[in-house]
């Protein structure tokens, strides 16, 4: 069973970058079958996505996102990380990693999360 542990600072100022770790277990972050990504809810709103990387290390981001977004992985620790900068208090929520795989159907590709971790909270505040 595979399994994802957020970690993170809790608490980042304004302009600041913020850095996530995503630790994983029962599978490997190179796996063909699985994407890997990060996706955030701000208090009171809904899911927001914010990207992927893919087993050979591609990277898809959200297109509001993706100037400030950067994720990589080490293969060493099978660890995601996700590096998002300029942080603004909007940027205030709970961070979640997921796994996520590819699925066709017969006309366009569409992903399903099928694996969340616990989600770390995230506040952007002076």
């Amino acid at each position: 069973q595979v399994q994802l542990q957020e970690s993170g600072p809790g608490l980042v100022k304004p302009s600041q970058t913020v850095s996530l770790t995503c630790t994983v277990s029962g599978d490997s972050v190179t796996s063909n079958y699985y994407y890997w990504g990060w996706i955030r809810q701000p208090p009171g709103k809904g899911l927001e996505w914010i990207g992927y990387i893919v087993s050979n290390g591609g990277t898809y981001s959200s297109p509001s996102l993706k100037n400030r977004t950067s994720i990589s992985r080490d293969t060493s620790k099978n660890q995601i990380t996700l590096q998002l900068s300029s942080v603004t208090p909007e940027g205030t929520a709970v961070y979640y990693c997921a796994n996520a795989e590819r699925y066709y159907s017969g006309s366009y590709y569409y992903t399903i999360y099928e694996n969340w971790g616990q989600g770390t909270q995230v506040t952007v505040s002076s």
